[in-house]
């Protein structure tokens, strides 16, 4: 695809899944880490030692366009950087649902940052077809520990936020 105001091409999902060396994620969409904190000590938490800060590139495309429901015990701040609008979906412990639409168009209210504080269950959702991509980064304090991460199970978040089922039915695998 060319963009015609610079008439540069404009790369495929696959091109920046091949250029940034990502790979599937479990919860869906692409990733490589990219960043963790070797230079400082590293943090004590309830999970074990982390380093103080990780950072990712996270890439949902159309063929795969869900991040599926999971929890993280640590805050992760997402930063908007390319493509289609992504929409996330928070469920905080208290049932509140809050949705947020991650893209470029800063004037129609689309975010450029997210914060998701530790604790809450969070998906994402890319927005457009089959040929769309969206590129994130995430910045994660305490560091990013797959032990810290838990999957959304459909059975479990249904019971736990029964207002949601229908989204929670969309947005898990099982």
């Amino acid at each position: 695809m060319t963009d015609s105001s610079s008439g540069k091409q404009t790369p495929s999902a696959q091109d920046i899944v091949a250029a940034l060396d990502l790979e599937p994620h479990v919860e869906g969409g692409f990733y490589r880490r990219t960043f963790q904190s070797d230079q400082q000590a590293m943090v004590e938490t309830a999970g074990g030692r982390r380093y103080a800060m990780t950072s990712i590139y996270y890439l949902l495309t159309g063929t795969s366009p869900v991040g599926h429901f999971h929890l993280n015990k640590s805050d992760i701040v997402h930063y908007y950087h390319v493509g289609d609008a992504i929409q996330y979906f928070l469920i905080y412990p208290d049932g509140t649902l809050k949705t947020v639409l991650m893209g470029n168009d800063v004037s129609a209210g689309q975010c450029l940052q997210l914060h998701v504080p530790g604790g809450v269950w969070k998906a994402s959702q890319l927005m457009d077809g089959p040929a769309a991509y969206g590129l994130i980064s995430e910045a994660v304090s305490p560091g990013f520990d797959f032990a810290d991460m838990q999957l959304g199970s459909r059975r479990r978040l249904s019971e736990l936020f029964p207002e949601h089922s229908t989204l929670i039915e969309t947005l898990t695998r099982g």
